[in-house]
C-alpha cells in the first residue's frame, strides 16, 4: 500500500477500521484504512477490548514481518491460509485491488 502513487490512491478511495490481531505477540493493532494509508494505529494488548473494525486481520508476526518488507504478497498468503482475513465480499474485492 505504502508504494502507491497518488494517482492510484486516487482510484482506491477506501475508509473502513482495520484490526490486524498477532496471536503469537497477544496483540491487536486497530486503526483506519484511508485512502491506501493506515491512520491512527493503537496496539491492545493484555486482554485489553479492541474496538469492532470492518476489516479484521489474522497474522503470525513472521508472516507480517515479510508483508511490511515486501517479502511476501498478501493476496496468496490470504488464499494458501497464512493470513486470515474477515470482511465483507465488497471490502476484499477493493482490498484486492490496492495490494
Amino acid at each position: 500500500m505504502g508504494g502507491l502513487d497518488e494517482g492510484s490512491r486516487d482510484r482506491h478511495r477506501l475508509e473502513r477500521t482495520v484490526s490486524c490481531h498477532v496471536p503469537d505477540l497477544e496483540t491487536t493493532f486497530h486503526g483506519l484504512l484511508k485512502d491506501a494509508r493506515l491512520l491512527n494505529v493503537v496496539a491492545y494488548t493484555d486482554g485489553a477490548e479492541v474496538p469492532q473494525a470492518q476489516i479484521r486481520l489474522t497474522i503470525p508476526s513472521d508472516e507480517l514481518l515479510m508483508l511490511v518488507d515486501g517479502g511476501l504478497n498478501f493476496i496468496s498468503a490470504w488464499t494458501s491460509g497464512r493470513i486470515k482475513v474477515n470482511a465483507s465480499f465488497g471490502d476484499l474485492i477493493r482490498l484486492r485491488k490496492i495490494f
